[in-house]
C-alpha cells in the first residue's frame, strides 16, 4: 500500500507560513515501517483541488490531506472532496455531536450557556459538513472532527486541518487504528558515506552495478558543494532490504578503496 500526502494553502505556497507537515508525516510513518511514496502541496483553488482528489481517490493510494477542512471562504477541501466523489455535503450526526460539545465547552469557559442556534454556532455546523459515507476522525484539541472517505479504488482518504497541533494527533490516531496490521511488515535499513571530493560521474558505473546486482535496494547520492564545516563531498548510500544493503555497501567500500578516495561512514 502506497502513502501519499496532500498539504493545501495558499500561505504555504505564498511563503507567509513554513510547510511543517512533510518532515512530520514522514517521521510518523518511519516510526511504524511505512514509507511516504509522494506528496503533492495545493493552493486554495477548487478547482484544482477537486482535479487532484479525482485522480487520487481512483489512485489505489491512502492519502492524508491537510488544510482546508474549515468553513472560511478560503476553506474548500470539503466541498471539492465531495465533488471528486459525486455526492453531496451533509452534516454528519457525530460531527455535530462533537461541535456541539466543544460550543459547550467553549460558553462553559466563558461562564455562560450554549446559544446552538447563535448565528456563529450554526455556521460552525458548517465544519461537520461531509462528503455522505464519509466517518470522523476525532480531534483530541479542540473536538472538531476532520473525515475519512473512500474511493472507487477501495482507498481510503484521510482529512485533518491545516494546524499541526490538530493534524498531527489525528494522523497518529488513523495510523494506529486502521493500519496498525501493516507496521514493520517489511524490513529496511540505511546506511551510507560521505565520499570526499569525487565527481558524481565517477561514482556512477558503481551506483549502475550495485542497483543491477541487488534489486532490492535503491542507491543514492547526496551532492554538496561544502560549506564551513564540511569539504565538497557526496552522500552516497543504499537503502532497502537488509541483507542485500549490507552486500551493496561492504561492494561500495571496497570499490571506494580500490579507487583510494577518501571517505567518511555517516552514523
Amino acid at each position: 500500500m502506497a502513502f501519499g500526502l496532500i498539504i493545501i494553502g495558499d500561505e504555504i505556497l505564498s511563503g507567509k507560513r513554513a510547510d511543517k507537515h512533510f518532515s512530520t508525516v514522514v517521521q510518523l510513518l518511519s516510526a511504524r515501517g511505512l514509507q511516504l511514496a509522494w506528496a503533492e502541496i495545493l493552493g486554495d483553488d477548487p478547482a484544482r483541488i477537486t482535479a487532484t482528489l479525482q485522480r487520487t481517490l481512483a489512485s489505489g493510494d491512502t492519502v492524508f490531506s491537510c488544510g482546508g477542512i474549515g468553513a472560511t471562504p478560503d476553506d474548500h477541501t470539503r466541498q471539492c472532496a465531495a465533488a471528486a466523489l459525486g455526492v453531496a455535503l451533509v452534516l454528519h450526526p457525530e460531527a455535530k455531536e462533537k461541535i456541539r460539545e466543544r460550543m459547550q465547552d467553549t460558553a462553559r469557559e466563558s461562564g455562560i450557556k450554549p446559544v446552538y442556534d447563535a448565528p456563529d454556532n450554526m455556521h460552525r455546523l458548517k465544519m461537520g459538513e461531509f462528503p455522505i459515507g464519509a466517518s470522523i476522525i476525532p480531534n483530541p484539541y479542540n473536538k472538531i472532527p476532520g473525515f475519512t472517505v473512500t474511493g472507487s479504488s477501495g482507498a481510503a482518504h484521510h482529512f485533518v486541518p491545516g494546524f499541526p497541533v490538530m493534524a498531527w494527533p489525528m494522523i497518529e490516531w488513523v495510523l494506529d487504528t486502521q493500519y496498525a496490521h501493516l507496521f514493520n511488515q517489511i524490513a529496511r535499513t540505511e546506511k551510507s558515506l560521505l565520499v570526499f571530493e569525487v565527481a558524481e560521474s565517477t561514482l556512477t558505473p558503481l551506483m549502475e552495478e550495485i542497483e543491477a546486482a541487488c534489486p532490492l535496494v535503491k542507491v543514492f547520492s547526496l551532492p554538496s558543494v561544502g560549506d564551513a564545516q564540511t569539504r565538497r563531498h557526496i552522500e552516497l548510500g543504499v537503502k532497502g532490504d537488509p541483507q542485500q544493503v549490507e552486500f551493496a555497501f561492504t561492494r561500495i567500500m571496497a570499490e571506494l578503496e580500490a579507487q583510494r578516495a577518501e571517505y567518511q561512514l555517516v552514523v
